[in-house]
């Protein structure tokens, strides 16, 4: 596989809009992405966990693939898509069909989940995978999630792999695993955050950028954050990692994406809050919340604290 850019800046899972007859709004889809790219972002992901691809049959999951691509061919921006399960085969079938999206940058492949191989065997598994696929991977690390905790070394490791080019870390807080990690990265690794309330912190250890469903919202506030990180003006960094932290963090006090989407239909950009079953809407109170948070980021995000 030929040497490929690792990935920077901010990434928006985006959620899967759905229409009042249980299908996908296509056209608010494709709004959200314009919108985000509008604002900022470097790029999008398709078919993450924020997109509740868990629920999307196949031709619903190609359809959000094709929506993503089309957007991303007009902006010229980079589009990563989720792919792979706990089966090494299965991934690299769904890999090698990348090879019909021209689009896409990257894949991101999770950590195999539920069956909890050893650390040789996530390192098996992600060779196998890069040695064969037609596009960079970048590593899903979500141990809350998938049951698996790698310490740095064995993401160092996975970071040395020709055709892997990074990782989303979340790991649900910075621990001295995270410090390890970020003070010894291997050449064209890069870190991206996972877990939005840690954005900043990640970004002030050396985090290239974010994979980050808070960022459907106050979008050119979370690339702000980083580049104020970047450019090292530490004060509005501060301010506005503050800030966006308490936005995140009233985004999440439901599963995701249930609060994220009753915001965002309030707003009017996706004709319903409805996400699919085992997810229930989020009670009215907490989209209520996140809404206010949302008006005060909004009013003066980055104002000294």
């Amino acid at each position: 596989m030929p040497a490929h850019t690792p990935p920077h800046g901010v990434h928006v899972p985006l959620v899967t809009p759905f229409a009042a007859d249980g299908s996908i709004a296509e056209d608010a889809l494709a709004g959200l992405a314009h919108a985000v790219l509008d604002e900022g972002a470097d790029g999008i992901v398709a078919l993450g966990t924020t997109g509740e691809v868990a629920t999307l049959d196949a031709e619903e999951r190609e359809t959000v693939v094709a929506i993503c691509s089309r957007v991303c061919e007009e902006r010229d921006a980079t589009l990563m898509i989720g792919a792979g399960t706990n089966d090494t085969r299965a991934t690299e079938h769904a890999l090698a069909d990348l090879a019909r999206r021209p689009r896409a940058s990257a894949a991101l492949v999770t950590v195999p989940h539920f069956t909890r191989p050893s650390p040789e065997g996530v390192l098996a598994h992600f060779r196998q995978l890069a040695s064969a696929g037609p596009v960079p991977l970048v590593v899903y690390h979500i141990p809350y999630r998938t049951g698996l905790a790698l310490d740095a070394t064995t993401l160092r490791e996975l970071g040395r792999l020709p055709g892997v080019v990074g990782v989303k870390l979340a790991q649900g807080g910075i621990d001295q695993e995270t410090v390890a990690l970020m003070g010894d990265l291997p050449p064209g690794f890069s870190v991206l955050a996972g877990d939005d309330a840690f954005f900043s912190p990640l970004l002030a250890l050396g985090a290239a950028g974010g994979i980050l469903a808070s960022a459907h919202l106050a979008t050119r506030h979370f690339t702000g954050l980083a580049a104020a990180w970047h450019s090292g003006d530490l004060a509005r960094a501060r301010s506005l990692g503050h800030d966006l932290a308490r936005l995140s963090a009233a985004l999440f006090g439901e599963p995701s994406p249930t609060v994220l989407k009753g915001v965002l239909h309030a707003r009017g950009r996706i004709p319903t809050p409805d996400v699919r079953l085992p997810l229930l809407p989020a009670r009215a109170e907490s989209v209520a919340a996140a809404l206010a948070v949302l008006a005060d980021v909004e009013a003066g995000a980055g104002r000294p604290h």
